[in-house]
């Protein structure tokens, strides 16, 4: 890895581990640990933005890279701040807030705001990689690269759209979203996430040290798909009758055409 990279992940994870701490206090004042999901997007700009205080702007693939990450980051931390606010705190989080007891205040830290900031670090290095690199000039890769992300947040950006209208009409309460791009996946938005990703990843791949940022995408696929989300969504919707047909019908994430039962 170039040295520039070292101090840039060095300096990024100090800032982000002083940014989590605050996010932390602030949720145990706001009693809302649901306060981490809008702190993730925003942790993500400020990683981004901490090599360019090292070495500045320095070539059209940091501006891109950046200006992707200000898109997506805003984009998502203002519909999850949308989507919480005036209710009640996550129900994930509510399960743990009751779960963890007395152990509540130390879990909360070490395993929602801690290993958020940990995981961060990790899914950013592509994005790092590019900032602290001086390699000028776009490649053909940056414009594949460029072209898998505009993909994904688009197809991350209609399925959130397609979702958060559905919920909106209460004559949907306990029904299953089977329309849009829901018909084709039961999760399209973490297959606009994840491919997103996969562009950052592509796009690094032209400056030095790049392939090793593979690391970001294989991070952000296995969370999604076997720890934090899927499972836990599909855990919560275990239960419900509509979805278990749903769940036969239509693929987990990869969009496809639907069996016909």
């Amino acid at each position: 890895m170039p040295a520039s990279f070292s101090a840039a992940l060095l300096i990024t994870s100090l800032v982000i581990f002083i940014f989590y701490n605050f996010a932390f206090i602030f949720a145990l004042l706001k009693k809302r640990n649901d306060i981490a999901d809008i702190a993730w997007g925003i942790g993500f700009l400020i990683a981004t933005i901490c090599p360019l205080f090292l070495y500045g702007i320095h070539s059209q693939r940091s501006i891109i890279a950046t200006a992707l990450i200000f898109i997506w980051s805003t984009r998502l931390s203002l519909h999850i701040y949308k989507r919480n606010s005036g209710k009640t705190e996550d129900y994930r989080y509510l399960a743990w807030r009751n779960e963890w007891g007395r152990y509540f205040y130390i879990r909360t830290y070490l395993q929602v705001f801690l290993l958020q900031a940990i995981f961060l670090i990790i899914i950013v290095t592509p994005v790092l990689l590019i900032n602290s690199n001086q390699r000028q000039g776009i490649t053909w890769l940056d414009l594949i690269g460029i072209a898998v992300w505009i993909f994904g947040f688009i197809f991350e950006t209609i399925a959130d759209h397609q979702l958060a209208t559905f919920l909106s009409n209460s004559n949907n309460q306990g029904l299953i979203l089977t329309k849009g791009l829901w018909h084709y996946s039961r999760h399209p938005n973490y297959f606009g996430e994840i491919t997103l990703w996969w562009g950052f990843f592509i796009l690094a791949l032209s400056v030095k040290g790049g392939i090793f940022s593979i690391i970001s995408p294989i991070t952000i696929t296995y969370l999604i798909i076997k720890v934090s989300g899927i499972p836990l969504l599909e855990k919560k919707m275990a239960e419900n009758t509509a979805f278990k047909k749903y769940k036969e019908q239509t693929s987990a994430l990869i969009p496809w055409m639907r069996k016909n039962q």
